[in-house]
């Protein structure tokens, strides 16, 4: 991978709907060319997919919940247990598997506080071996995720 190809993710990064004239200008090809790199960088796995970037609270899901979250033990059943429910439910936006304490950060996306709490209990605290749960609520988000 060259800077030229570093460009153009850089500029798909930026705007995943952009048309293979645009990054092609921007980082001095002509489409043909850059068309090619795109096309090997997604054949190659460094491009992964586009998506749509929504808007949490035209969708009900505006109220962010960053948890932490610890098991009991860390047994092959426990854990793929966890991590199979966890995967189902909606809420559940992101889930990172950790080093050291806790064991799992889980983002969870909810209409609002009692939306939450009504996940929390339902879902979360019935799944077997928990043992903490730690929930921080956002006051503002100063730099979102890509």
């Amino acid at each position: 991978m060259d800077a030229t190809d570093r460009a153009i993710i850089a500029e798909l990064e930026r705007n995943g709907r952009l048309t293979n004239v645009e990054p092609a200008h921007r980082v001095g090809l002509t489409t043909g060319p850059c068309l090619r790199r795109v096309q090997r960088l997604e054949a190659d796995g460094v491009i992964r997919g586009y998506r749509a970037v929504i808007d949490p609270a035209a969708v009900g899901r505006s109220f962010e919940v960053l948890v932490d979250l610890t098991l009991e033990t860390q047994d092959a059943e426990t854990v793929a247990h966890f991590e199979r429910t966890m995967v189902q439910a909606e809420e559940v936006v992101e889930l990172r598997r950790l080093f050291g304490t806790p064991d799992y950060f889980v983002r969870v996306a909810v209409a609002d506080l009692a939306a939450y709490e009504s996940f929390l209990s339902r879902r979360v605290m019935t799944i077997p071996r928990i043992k903490g749960v730690t929930s921080h609520f956002t006051m503002k988000t100063v730099k979102p995720a890509p």
